[in-house]
């Protein structure tokens, strides 16, 4: 977890940034602008999922988390930093707002100052969630706070009606992927709302669990005011949303439920359910909470 005074220093040179490159309400927020005005390279030619291991070795003789990550799996690589050739290496297998995101992380560890050690960083799946390793939590968030621009991803928010409807919405205004999005229109949110997100579980049978968790993220409103829920790490047939996803549904914004709170409170719960085919995301609301806008949500191709 970053200290605050570490966030407020990671913000200004994320803001300072977004401001010389004139990107503040551009969209979807413009990666390669931004990576220009850094003096950065992005090296699309190589495809990280096939190129030869001794391409890295050379690269990471003496960094520790690059043999990690080598001995993991090169096929994990998602991104890399090399300071030396001011150049960054993106794994193009990854859908646009993946790529977006991981360039902006990859640029977070060239623009800290205090991160000027690192000579190469290499950057798999685990590393661009991390919150444990510190100077991946300062570059995961210098690329959360400039992809959604700051105060103008909160401006947006209060525009649209509570729902799954606008994380997705808002995942296309900036170029995000849909599970940023909705972690940060959650994190961000003055509604009371919490976001699941599930990963299906391979060759489960029967009645057995089929999906685990992957995340789970509260409003700042919801646990000031419910707190949190008692939810299991793996969901099985009796969970509603479960059964959508059993029944191939995509989509579902009709969803009820009623969950215990850690305390022992029983609370009915609106749910709206989306599934993108990695994820599942279940959004989560006391019933009747609303957002009062008059604008609407028309989304395509769900």
């Amino acid at each position: 977890m970053l200290d605050s005074n570490t966030k407020t220093d990671i913000e200004k040179i994320s803001i300072d940034i977004l401001n010389q490159s004139k990107s503040i309400g551009v969209f979807p927020t413009p990666v390669d602008k931004i990576l220009k005005q850094t003096e950065l390279i992005s090296d699309s030619q190589i495809d990280l999922s096939v190129v030869d291991r001794s391409f890295f070795e050379r690269l990471s003789d003496s960094t520790n988390q690059g043999i990690k990550i080598l001995q993991a799996g090169l096929s994990k690589v998602k991104g890399f930093f090399d300071r030396f050739e001011k150049t960054i290496y993106v794994d193009v297998n990854q859908n646009e707002g993946r790529q977006g995101f991981v360039k902006l992380h990859e640029i977070g560890h060239s623009v800290l100052p205090w991160q000027n050690e690192v000579m190469l960083a290499l950057d798999n799946r685990e590393t661009l969630t991390s919150y444990e390793d510190e100077f991946e939590a300062e570059a995961n968030h210098f690329a959360s706070v400039t992809l959604f621009q700051h105060d103008v991803f909160v401006e947006e928010i209060v525009k649209l009606p509570l729902g799954v409807d606008a994380g997705i919405a808002l995942a296309k205004k900036f170029g995000s992927s849909v599970h940023a999005a909705l972690r940060n229109y959650v994190l961000k949110s003055k509604n009371k709302c919490v976001l699941l997100v599930l990963t299906p579980i391979v060759g489960v049978r029967g009645n057995k669990a089929i999906c685990s968790t992957r995340n789970l993220f509260y409003s700042e409103s919801f646990k000031e005011q419910i707190g949190e829920l008692r939810l299991p790490a793996e969901f099985g047939f009796k969970w509603s949303f479960i059964k959508d996803y059993k029944f191939n549904k995509r989509y579902n914004v009709q969803g009820e439920i009623k969950l215990t709170t850690v305390e022992g409170d029983i609370l009915t719960t609106s749910y709206h359910y989306f599934y993108n085919s990695y994820n599942i995301f279940v959004l989560l609301f006391p019933k009747g909470e609303k957002n009062k806008v008059k604008t609407k949500i028309i989304l395509q191709n769900i």
